[in-house]
């Protein structure tokens, strides 16, 4: 790996310095004062180790996080597809920061946490997060979901009611359905799903490439700055997760119904929504939410896309700031 970035000479001087700096520190630092420097040296405690996990009722691990102190309200994060409790570390170091007890665990099937062949479906997400929920007894919390996680908030609540539970934030939310039916006359076409199905059976690492360097980040709009880190970043997590757990998710976000699970929210509710989302458009789910949401606050962003969690991080930021102390 060094010869990717260093030249052979450089490397042997690295390696060269290296065995000198470990020869003068033997030779400087005696083992009694190693022993006063241990003595001296403060306690290092954590919250939680660095990989924590939480085992469900039918033997998923899911992997999560649990930021920031412990004495802070909790606010727990659900993630998108294909993504990880990663996509949400923009947000979670700002609230952290300010004194919150974040969480966010990555879904099964997807980052750290088991891949199961079964059960990759809107009501397992929904049970999962309850497990985290119940598991960390998380009280007065504030729920976060992005994309398809706000259908596994909206369903969380929908089958386990909100107890636990002083707000609510959908940013840019797949409720409260996505396809085209009957019912949702101006939904997505199937077809556009079972284009997406097509093209992860076919070269899934493509597939990524192409969301994230396309519409996901609104990259593929005029004069619009392209960042590769992004789009690296978002290929990285999405290859992370399990192909069976991702290709099932398509189904999931694209065709569960939450309509009924929005209206059984009775806590104050913030709607986030980009009006250049490309992914989850906001005239059937951002400010359809709104309307079946009792009482929501509905705040639309001018031109932007569906991954403004990083786009737009800094106004989200102090949106759901603000949104949380009201």
């Amino acid at each position: 790996m060094i010869t990717r970035f260093f030249s052979l000479r450089q490397a042997r001087a690295l390696l060269t310095f290296s065995t000198l700096a470990v020869a003068l520190a033997s030779a400087v630092i005696t083992p009694a004062m190693a022993a006063e420097a241990k003595r001296a040296a403060p306690a290092v405690t954590s919250a939680q180790p660095a990989g924590s996990y939480i085992t469900t009722k039918d033997g998923v691990q899911l992997y999560y996080k649990d930021w920031g102190p412990r004495d802070g309200q909790p606010i727990v994060f659900s993630h998108g597809w294909p993504l990880s409790s990663d996509s949400w570390e923009s947000q979670m170091i700002f609230l952290a920061s300010q004194g919150y007890r974040v969480i966010a665990h990555d879904r099964r099937g997807h980052g750290r946490s088991t891949q199961p062949w079964e059960g990759n479906d809107m009501d397992h997400y929904a049970d999962d997060l309850s497990t985290v929920i119940e598991t960390l007894n998380l009280k007065n919390a504030v729920l976060v979901g992005f994309s398809t996680g706000g259908g596994e908030v909206a369903r969380y609540i929908g089958r386990h009611g909100t107890s636990r539970v002083a707000k609510v934030a959908l940013v840019s939310a797949v409720t409260p359905v996505m396809i085209k039916s009957e019912k949702n006359p101006n939904g997505v076409p199937i077809e556009v799903f079972d284009g997406i199905r097509a093209g992860q059976l076919a070269n899934r690492a493509q597939l990524y490439k192409d969301i994230a360097a396309g519409p996901f980040f609104g990259f593929n709009r005029p004069g619009a700055k392209v960042s590769q880190g992004l789009i690296d970043n978002w290929w990285l997590q999405g290859m992370q997760a399990g192909h069976k757990n991702t290709y099932d998710s398509i189904k999931a976000f694209s065709e569960s119904d939450m309509t009924d699970d929005l209206k059984k929210i009775d806590r104050p509710t913030l709607v986030v929504h980009g009006d250049d989302d490309q992914i989850v458009p906001i005239d059937i789910s951002g400010r359809a939410t709104a309307k079946l949401v009792k009482g929501a606050q509905l705040l639309v962003y001018p031109g932007a896309p569906h991954g403004l969690t990083d786009t737009h991080k800094d106004r989200l930021n102090a949106d759901l700031l603000a949104f949380i102390r009201q």
